[in-house]
């Protein structure tokens, strides 16, 4: 078995390269992207999107294979609880009307001849 070591700021490029890729999924399917990396003192939201009533936040795992797993399988129960909290957060700071709540994983990987593949995992947790 062969690794190969990539650097901090290849790995940060493809994660960023994922996100966006994810945000014109989203934009594609009628979605405002209302925070792109959405920081407070606990942590922070990849993205949040809002369509209709629906507020959905969504977590974005890139990989640059798939050897290890589905990039969607690191959204871990642990994960999903500090997302949770997160969204707690984000909701109290932008008070709104909304009607219902979504958590999505957006999944990249790259595949075949380099191109990065991306699949939305709808209400995933």
């Amino acid at each position: 078995m062969v690794v190969a070591a990539v650097s901090s700021s290849a790995r940060s490029g493809l994660g960023a390269a994922g996100e966006s890729l994810v945000a014109a999924w989203y934009r594609r399917a009628g979605y405002d992207v209302v925070d792109r990396n959405w920081r407070c003192r606990d942590g922070e939201l990849d993205l949040v999107l809002t369509r209709g009533g629906t507020v959905v936040f969504c977590e974005v795992k890139t990989r640059a294979s798939d050897a290890f797993g589905a990039p969607a399988e690191a959204v871990t129960s642990r994960k999903q609880r500090r997302l949770r909290m997160l969204a707690l957060r984000w909701l109290h700071a932008h008070p709104g009307h909304w009607r219902a709540l979504r958590f999505d994983v957006g999944s990249v990987v790259r595949g075949d001849r380099g191109r990065l593949l991306v699949e939305v995992l709808e209400d995933a947790f």
